[in-house]
């Protein structure tokens, strides 16, 4: 067989081949090896530009074609010293040798690296059918996770709502008694506040559903704006909210914030050409005051504060006192 058919066959059959001279220089090189390689191949020495790393043996040419047929593992010796496997065995020509390179298990990193196609690749070479093996599996897993991501966005969103009143975007009831009973079980220092609208059935029969709704959603933007970053305010139902002032049972601090409620509530809102006037009664109850609080036991507290500041006259905050739960509620 002549030269030129014997390079081409290697160049279809070993694209990452190399032919040497009885000297050990480089006198072609396959397609491949010459991609990877591209300040050139032919002519240089081969150990010059490869260190053999195994068999450790391996110094000269003579010792390279007495392993005829030996697996190698070698590198480049300029950067980026990527490591390659080899094998050598007697080439066509008199006194010539064929080193076949291959990148064994960094072939994902080289194909990045040089920028390596199918065609790259004998077209026998399993490496193909692992190359689409493995962008196969990585757009599977990256479709996995995106589909975790969505399903986990949505867990989330599951769960706020849960916790959320619709209407005014505050914690519902499930909320607060969650946050509750956390303070209570950490015996956390906090207030409970008891809000309640005063004569808001008024709003809904006399401006209607709309101005009723709106009405409590304006309530919810100055109650969050009332209170400090970690306290926590829901609306229970109807125009009713409890308000959970953690880490304080400061009386001052208390005052300040129910009175800044309350007279935020007095100001009048406005829908349209409709004006609503409200006002806002609210129950206040210390964890402190009780050896061993419950969640009941200060919810019915507050909510007989509440109603003693609606028999003292309404728009007004109380703090519960004993001597309360006595006293008559108003309807």
């Amino acid at each position: 067989m002549s030269q030129t058919p014997c390079r081409e066959m290697l160049d279809v059959l070993c694209p990452m081949h190399m032919t040497l001279d009885e000297s050990g220089y480089i006198t072609a090189a396959g397609p491949t090896a010459r991609k990877i390689c591209p300040e050139g191949l032919v002519g240089q020495s081969f150990l010059e530009m490869f260190e053999i790393k195994r068999p450790r043996e391996i110094k000269t040419i003579t010792m390279l074609c007495d392993n005829m047929g030996t697996k190698l593992t070698l590198r480049f010796r300029a950067a980026p010293r990527r490591q390659l496997k080899g094998v050598v065995m007697a080439g066509p020509g008199v006194g010539e040798m064929v080193v076949n390179l291959s990148f064994g298990i960094s072939i994902l990193e080289a194909v990045q690296e040089y920028d390596l196609t199918a065609t790259d690749f004998a077209a026998t070479d399993l490496t193909v059918e692992m190359l689409y093996l493995m962008e196969a599996k990585s757009a599977a897993m990256d479709a996995s996770r995106q589909l975790n991501q969505r399903l986990q966005t949505a867990r989330v969103q599951a769960e706020e709502l849960a916790l959320t009143d619709t209407l005014t975007g505050l914690r519902n009831r499930r909320a607060i008694d969650h946050a509750l009973a956390s303070l209570l079980s950490i015996q956390e220092p906090f207030a409970l506040m008891h809000a309640d609208l005063d004569y808001f059935k008024k709003v809904n029969d006399t401006l209607g559903h709309a101005m009723g709704d709106y009405v409590l959603q304006r309530v919810a933007k100055i109650m969050l704006e009332a209170v400090r970053k970690d306290d926590v305010v829901g609306r229970i139902g109807g125009d009713e909210f409890l308000i959970l002032i953690r880490g304080s049972e400061n009386r001052a601090i208390l005052d300040r914030i129910a009175q800044r409620i309350i007279e935020r509530l007095q100001v009048p809102i406005h829908l349209g050409d409709k004006v609503c006037e409200i006002s806002g009664s609210i129950g206040i109850v210390l964890a402190g005051s009780y050896s061993k609080p419950t969640a009941d036991q200060m919810l019915g507290d507050a909510d007989v504060a509440l109603y003693a500041a609606k028999n003292a006259g309404r728009g007004r905050h109380i703090l519960f006192a004993p001597e309360m739960r006595r006293a008559p509620k108003i309807a």
